[in-house]
């Protein structure tokens, strides 16, 4: 997941103005598809009746906020867990991460409608609600298809209360107290992102996977009981939902999903990863087609992508996130499995990765005001591929201080170009397009994170089992012990040779990540350089 400021309107029937960037840039783990409205009239000094639903309010979206992260981070270090206890297969447990960011990405937009049309406080209640109900679920299920299902529907109410906490927010207060509302929103955010892993891992050693659930359904249950108080809004000339692109843009995403599972689990080649990928095909394409036939309506308007700055900056996850978000998920369990530290020692491991994400947005706000955003954004781009390529030291027996630095770096970079992405991307379209803008460049975002987590996994299996093929371990039997070292199940007497074939599964993946952020710094630093 990662960390944002928050958007200005993304609704398809009203234009937004520009990104709020004088206030300071806040963090935050994925994007919202509702946030602001494009001005607000002056308003009249606050009672204090007004002053006590404010409170109440801000912290109703900002403990709901901080637990979406967590359901992400803290998912990924009960992983091993999980697994080892429900005795899963490798599929079904890739889709218990698979699943939540699938429908979380695809979901985004459509709920942004929904909350604009039906009530922003409404769909606000009824997302914490999925989000605490399907992590208590989850907590008593031991039925691992059944958490699969659960997880789905729980990044369904992920996307609803992105969708709808920013815009409730932004009606509860204005001028000052909207600027501190949405400082605080980013710093739950943030410390959602950075500590998910550390209290993860705490929960996990204490009390097993189950109360990283448990944890998730109490947070939400607090928001829900305090997001009572928030005031109704909702904006009566909302563009009806896009069906026709909401449909087409869900299944593709879920078609790409699959291909990399059918990859993982029975090779690339197999008709499981061959047909998934013709039908991923044929979807997205219907999708741009019924996206530019009636542009009005809408979930995407197409027009954007034929400016070339507006493309560098969606395509900015590719170059700067997905290491971030591919390190937060796999990292941990090969730190469990191979070195055999504990989950709470691997969760503090990641600290010099995440808590930059609490600090630099606000120096990329600054520099970013000070020389430009395509400094910025080059710049980020640079740090997260020379991190990634630090990452080729890593091996069992790494130290704090070995991957510190190599992480530290990734985290810097991430840091910066979330200070200045959104701003960039509302900033090379007319101040009319600034809406569909942000609900364009966030939804990519999250497909683009929901597509590297299932491909990182399928890319570390293959390559892992591979390896061992090579070295003798029948072929099902090398997939097999593959599937479970990258979820950080390793038996003690095959740790050597699996030991060495991960590690450079791994290193082919940070070879990977940091090609991508290299040519995106470069596309980056073309596209976005200064009119004549």
């Amino acid at each position: 997941m990662s960390p944002e400021s928050p958007p200005h309107t993304p609704t398809r029937a009203t234009p937004a103005a520009p990104h709020p960037t004088a206030a300071p840039p806040a963090a935050a783990p994925h994007p919202t598809a509702a946030a602001p409205p494009a001005a607000a009239p002056p308003a009249a000094p606050a009672s204090a009746a007004d002053r006590g639903s404010f409170a109440w309010t801000l912290v109703a979206v900002a403990t709901a906020s901080a637990a979406l992260p967590f359901s992400v981070t803290g998912a990924a270090v009960a992983l091993p867990a999980l697994s080892a206890q429900l005795g899963s297969a490798i599929g079904a447990t890739q889709w218990v991460q698979n699943a939540f960011n699938l429908t979380f990405a695809s979901m985004a937009l459509a709920c942004g409608s929904l909350a604009d049309r039906f009530g922003r406080r409404r769909v606000l209640l009824a997302g914490i609600g999925t989000v605490a109900g399907m992590a208590l679920l989850i907590a008593l299920s031991s039925s691992l298809p059944l958490i699969d299902v659960l997880r789905a529907a729980q990044g369904c109410g992920g996307a609803a209360v992105l969708a709808s906490g920013a815009a409730v927010l932004a009606h509860a207060a204005t001028g000052r107290r909207r600027q501190l509302a949405f400082g605080v929103l980013g710093t739950s955010f943030g410390a959602g992102l950075a500590l998910g892993p550390v209290v993860a891992g705490a929960l996990v050693d204490a009390a097993g996977w189950r109360a990283v659930f448990f944890a998730v359904a109490a947070v939400a249950l607090a928001a829900l009981l305090c997001a009572h108080r928030a005031p109704e809004s909702r904006n009566p000339a909302a563009a009806p939902l896009d069906w026709p692109g909401l449909t087409t843009f869900t299944t593709g995403l879920a078609s790409v999903s699959f291909v990399f599972v059918g990859a993982t689990t029975q090779g690339w080649a197999s008709a499981a990863a061959v047909v998934p990928l013709l039908a991923a095909v044929v979807l997205l394409v219907a999708f741009v087609v019924v996206e530019a036939r009636d542009v009005r309506r809408a979930m995407f308007d197409v027009r954007l992508f034929r400016r070339a700055d507006f493309v560098a900056v969606v395509c900015q996850p590719f170059a700067v996130t997905l290491a971030f978000v591919v390190l937060l998920v796999y990292l941990p369990p090969y730190l469990q499995g191979l070195t055999g530290r504990d989950v709470l020692s691997s969760g503090l491991l990641l600290v010099p990765l995440t808590v930059p994400v609490l600090v630099t947005p606000l120096l990329g706000g600054w520099l970013g005001a000070r020389t430009s955003l395509r400094a910025v954004l080059t710049l980020a781009a640079v740090l997260n591929a020379a991190g990634c390529l630090g990452l080729l030291t890593l091996n069992p027996h790494s130290t704090w201080l070995g991957l510190a630095g190599p992480l530290l770096l990734c985290g810097l970079g991430v840091g910066l170009a979330f200070g200045v992405m959104d701003n960039a991307a509302v900033s090379t379209v007319p101040v009319a397009n600034a809406g569909a803008a942000a609900g364009i460049f966030n939804t990519v975002r999250l497909a683009a994170e929901s597509i590297a987590v299932a491909g990182a996994a399928a890319v570390l299996t293959n390559s892992t089992a591979a390896a061992l093929r090579r070295d003798g371990v029948p072929g099902g039997r090398a997939g097999e012990i593959a599937g479970h070292a990258v979820q950080g199940l390793v038996d003690g007497a095959a740790a050597g040779p699996v030991g060495v074939a991960l590690t450079s599964a791994f290193h082919l993946v940070a070879v990977g990540l940091a090609a991508l952020s290299l040519v995106g710094a470069a596309l980056t630093y073309r596209a976005l350089r200064p009119a004549r």
